[in-house]
């Protein structure tokens, strides 16, 4: 009975304590709420199949529990209940996996008028490249990483000259304006992340992986690291300020191009040689 009991309370008290739980989701700020019902639909799947399995066990141990002189019944195969079972686990598991392949077609579906930047990890920080006017990003590769040039933009490519790089400081994108999100890893995998925003994918060394958002409403959220990338994967962190599209695009016009940081860097070189 003991064990009866045992069982009794892991079931009542799953189910209390996800109910109950101070720990859940932070607010949305992104377009991806079907992100959050994919999840709700397969909390409630798993929670119902745990639930029930660990209350029949509760039955079959009390029902079946030890009686001198009752001896066990023998029965090697029941086709009739294996079909059910098979039946049963299939549309669970159809029932789990066809939202979230929905959500994955609309996740790479990239909207034609989203505007698209590029966020390029390294041990242990966050770079962020904007188009510049010409809405266009330069091309770029890791063997084209020097000093003056830390994200290997290609130099003789004429649409990256207008390219905005921020390093060492925040990422800002425009309120209600869909962003298609180029991601790059120099060294090891990294996982560029905002928990607000439900969106997140690997970034892997010699390939660009892409998704796209719509930020819905203004803030500073954090940027983080979801993948362990070294020693100092958990200070690699950085924000993002959602602001309206006017305030972004007056800030982005501020901002140094790649071919002005090369110039005023040799310019640099020029003077320490005098």
């Amino acid at each position: 009975m003991k064990i009866v009991v045992l069982l009794l309370l892991i079931a009542i008290g799953s189910v209390l304590f996800h109910l109950a739980s101070p720990w859940y989701w932070t607010p949305i700020a992104s377009n991806w709420e079907y992100i959050d019902h994919t999840i709700t639909i397969t909390f409630w799947i798993t929670g119902v199949v745990f639930t029930l399995i660990v209350l029949f066990v509760a039955y079959c141990v009390y029902r079946y529990r030890y009686k001198p002189g009752q001896q066990a019944h023998y029965e090697p195969e029941n086709r009739k209940l294996e079909g059910w079972l098979t039946l049963v686990t299939a549309i669970g598991v159809i029932a789990m996996l066809a939202p979230g392949l929905i959500v994955w077609h609309q996740f790479i579906t990239v909207p034609k008028d989203a505007s698209a930047f590029e966020v390029v990890g390294q041990q242990w920080q966050w770079s962020y490249r904007y188009p510049g006017k010409d809405g266009k990003l330069g091309a770029a590769d890791n063997k084209h990483i020097t000093d003056d040039n830390p994200l290997g933009l290609i130099a003789e490519d004429p649409n990256g000259k207008d390219d905005v790089i921020i390093q060492g400081d925040d990422l800002k994108l425009p309120l209600g304006r869909p962003v298609k999100v180029l991601m790059r890893s120099i060294d090891v995998l990294h996982d560029f992340y905002v928990p607000e925003f439900r969106s997140k994918m690997d970034m892997i060394p010699g390939m660009v992986t892409y998704f796209w958002f719509t930020p819905t409403r203004t803030g500073t959220f954090d940027v983080l690291c979801a993948e362990l990338c070294g020693q100092g994967h958990a200070y690699m962190r950085s924000k993002v300020v959602v602001v309206p599209a006017e305030e972004f695009h007056a800030w982005l016009d501020r901002q140094p191009t790649f071919a002005q940081l090369r110039q005023n860097e040799a310019a640099k070189i020029r003077q320490a040689a005098k």
